[in-house]
């Protein structure tokens, strides 16, 4: 009898086994919580609703965006990094807060972001213009034009940033030192990109690097001038801007990219569930006609090894020009 009950709760043990292993292989089977640095309505906030919507319709599980805003991505990486490492905690981040911040403000961190913070996939590239104002009649029409005017015209010509230390800000002040070593004024605009396209509008500002998104209605009715396109090919609809590449310098410039981030310690094949999750709702006609509106190319990573290459290839990218780049940043 004693020999049966044994075998019986053997038996039990081996069956909860089972299921217990089953359960923990299907992923997701409750709701995942995507983190976003910003408030809601930017441009990273919509990336990550579009996608955790898809992802929502294919797992038929709840996923909840939470917006984390403030101290420049590191609150939000921060809950990341001390959320489990279950794949149930993720973040939609971008150039600012997951590969410039982890540069500018290690010091704040009180942990490794190296360590800590693995990427399932970029989401979605956004292009980007160098563009000139055409206000009180500002003269240039070419990178080429940009350059002689600034060298004729010492610390008179003005650029637009979203603030100081933001990745145009620095773009632009790479662009200068590469051109030459250029005397241009950076004027940050605490209003982001729509206060510097006011500031152009009225001439106060020359020059900005722009995203295509929100500088497109200005180059079409003639305000701005495109004089170079930040992306790795022209865009159809504006076949006479060429890239930066083509104007003579091929690594200035951001493609302001969002991608997803999970903690470092997600086991692989977690990771490469949600990132099977991601390259299916990306590939969605609802999801392509959404990030066409927005002006927006969806450009996912092939597999979680690519990402994690990406991933460090932005962080060196950034670690060159802030290293040959100084810009006073705020402590």
């Amino acid at each position: 009898m004693k020999r049966f009950a044994g075998i019986l709760l053997y038996s039990v043990l081996i069956t909860v086994g089972v299921q217990t292993a089953s359960a923990a292989e299907k992923y997701p089977n409750r709701p995942i919580k995507i983190l976003v640095p910003y408030a809601p309505g930017g441009a990273t906030d919509i990336t990550a609703r579009i996608v955790a919507d898809e992802m929502g319709k294919i797992t038929g599980q709840g996923i909840v965006v939470l917006n984390k805003p403030g101290a420049f991505g590191l609150l939000a990486i921060d809950e990341l990094v001390k959320s489990a490492p279950d794949g149930y905690t993720l973040m939609v981040g971008n150039v600012s807060t997951n590969a410039i911040t982890p540069i500018l403000y290690s010091k704040k961190m009180t942990f490794d972001y190296g360590k800590s913070v693995v990427a399932v996939s970029n989401l979605i590239d956004v292009p980007a213009f160098l563009v000139v104002t055409a206000a009180n009649d500002f003269p240039v029409k070419s990178v080429k034009d940009l350059i002689d005017y600034s060298k004729k015209n010492p610390g008179k010509v003005r650029y637009g940033t979203v603030g100081v230390g933001s990745y145009p800000h620095y773009d632009m002040a790479y662009f200068a030192k590469k051109a030459g070593d250029l005397d241009m004024v950076a004027i940050p605009n605490k209003n982001g990109a729509s206060g510097v396209i006011q500031d152009m509008l009225r001439g106060d500002v020359h020059a900005a690097f722009l995203n295509v998104a929100s500088s497109a209605g200005m180059v079409q009715s003639g305000k701005f001038r495109a004089i170079a396109l930040v992306n790795d090919a022209r865009l159809p609809a504006y076949p006479d801007v060429p890239t930066m590449k083509e104007s003579g310098f091929p690594d200035v410039g951001t493609i302001a990219w969002n991608g997803m981030f999970a903690p470092a310690a997600t086991p692989k094949p977690i990771l490469n569930e949600l990132h099977a999750i991601v390259l299916k709702a990306l590939a969605t006609d609802a999801v392509k006609e959404k990030f066409g509106k927005q002006k927006m190319e969806i450009a996912p990573n092939k597999t979680v090894s690519d990402a994690d290459a990406w991933l460090s290839g932005q962080i060196k990218h950034w670690q060159s020009i802030t290293s040959q780049v100084k810009i006073d940043i705020a402590p």
